[in-house]
């Protein structure tokens, strides 16, 4: 994946390396005391268990909030202060790896409508030695709201991977079909040929029932031809994040033409003409972020909306009962209106109706959508097109068993919320799977500030393995 995930990843291997700033004050001070004990020796080489104890913050990664901190001291109080870390290229350090992804670097964010604007602020999505503000400036672009474009954010991601030098590391239009362990006597001799001189370290061990993982798909190639690949590698990192597979509600009718999964479709929909402020209203099934942005997009575009969700508008567990007001005006409005607009009473938004503690029944042929609610009695409305927004889970199909026997639950698919893989919070490393490891929502990491510390986890144990730690 190549995400932010895995261009941070591939900063830090391809040997930068983060130093304590000599004479910088970091607000937390036993971190800052930490700090001081060895500045000489770069974060990547210390014990991140002693330096991240005790941190506490929005993540339940302890080397994420340590990370986060390092870079953005204090910016969860409002304040502003500068990172602690200094970095170096230290290209001796560096680790051989690729980072293969389907689209241009920056993963999903290339398939977010580009004038959304992100939930984050536009500072917690940068990446290390790169902050997003400066580059901004350069694009003369100010913040809206201190929040930037998901177009912004597609666009530094790519920026960032030119002006770190990544590019050769990076192959785009690649798809991955199969990771498996195989044994090192199995590899024909010349693929041993070409290992060895890729890397040392495995083919001079004595062990002779090695194993590494051969990772197994194809390019996409110009007029949709496709070129096969198998490589060879000793340690695999899984960053394909969590949008690839939209949750489906499993009811009758779901696949039927007009039912659709990805907010995508109703842009396209606007676009077509096909939908618009004479139509029948659009159903929006969903209580997170997606269904909120649809709810917008549609407002904005005056098209009717018919708002199902299953959850109390009051329940703690919404997203927008723990956003502050102040920094997301346009999602506590729909909170508002999601409040003020149901079938019950008219509120004063025309043209948006929401059914709290709804469920979808059924979806016919006919565009007739039935919903029943909490006391069993059920409505039937007619709609132009329906947008099922309730989540999304990854697509490991190219794992054993799609992946589950690596999540925490292993009798469950794996959920970025529910259900992520489970790994040693130090290392990254899978528990289940020595050599591969996950980062990102795939490890339960959902935001981009946090997503980078699994990152330094990740660098910092393969710098172990590869035995290219100073001493």
């Amino acid at each position: 994946g190549n995400g932010p995930s895995g261009i941070c990843l591939s900063y830090l291997l391809s040997g930068y390396t983060p130093y304590f700033k000599r004479h910088s004050l970091h607000p937390h001070p036993i971190l800052q005391r930490k700090l001081e004990e060895a500045p000489e020796v770069s974060v990547l080489d210390q014990d991140l268990e002693y330096l991240s104890e005790g941190l506490e913050g929005r993540s339940h990664s302890p080397v994420a909030l340590l990370f986060d901190t390092l870079q953005r001291p204090d910016t969860d109080f409002g304040g502003t202060a500068e990172s602690v870390l200094t970095w170096w290229h230290e290209p001796d350090r560096a680790i051989p790896h690729l980072v293969l992804g389907r689209n241009a670097p920056g993963g999903a964010w290339h398939s977010i409508e580009g004038s959304m604007v992100t939930l984050s602020k536009g500072e917690w999505m940068g990446l290390p030695d790169l902050p997003f503000k400066e580059w901004l400036k350069q694009k003369r672009r100010g913040l809206r709201n201190n929040r930037a474009t998901a177009e912004d954010i597609a666009q530094y991601y790519q920026h960032y991977v030119v002006k770190k030098g990544l590019q050769k590391n990076f192959k785009c239009g690649t798809v991955v079909t199969s990771v498996r362990k195989v044994s090192a006597e199995s590899l024909s001799n010349h693929t041993q040929k070409d290992l060895q001189e890729d890397s040392d370290s495995l083919w001079n061990s004595n062990e002779k029932n090695a194993e590494v993982f051969q990772v197994d798909g194809f390019f996409k190639i110009v007029e949709g031809d496709k070129e096969p690949f198998s490589i060879y590698a000793e340690n695999v990192v899984l960053a394909t994040g969590t949008y690839d597979n939209p949750t489906w509600l499993g009811v009758k009718g779901e696949n039927l033409s007009y039912v659709h999964h990805q907010l995508s479709a109703l842009e396209e929909a606007v676009k077509n003409n096909s939908v618009g402020i004479m139509s029948d209203p659009v159903l929006i099934v969903g209580a997170g972020l997606t269904a909120a942005d649809a709810i917008l997009f549609a407002h904005h575009c005056n098209i009717p909306v018919i708002h199902v969700f299953r959850r109390r508008v009051t329940d703690p567990g919404l997203i927008f009962n723990q956003l502050p007001k102040m920094m997301y005006p346009e999602y506590h409005k729909v909170h508002q209106m999601m409040k003020e607009q149901t079938a019950a009473c008219a509120g004063p938004y025309e043209s948006y109706i929401s059914l709290p503690e709804h469920h979808v029944l059924s979806f016919g042929k006919d565009k007739k959508c039935i919903f029943q609610d909490k006391n069993g009695c059920q409505k039937a409305y007619k709609i132009s097109m329906a947008l099922v927004l309730t989540g999304s889970n990854p697509n490991l199909s190219f794992l054993p068993n799609n992946g589950t026997d690596l999540a925490i639950d292993s009798d469950q698919p794996v959920n970025s919320k529910r259900n992520p893989i489970d790994v040693d919070p130090f290392t990254y490393e899978c528990t289940q799977e020595k050599g591969l490891y996950a980062l990102g929502p795939l490890a339960g990491d959902n935001f981009v500030r946090f997503v980078q510390g699994g990152a330094l986890a990740v660098a910092s144990s393969l710098l172990k393995k590869a035995n290219k730690n100073p001493p």
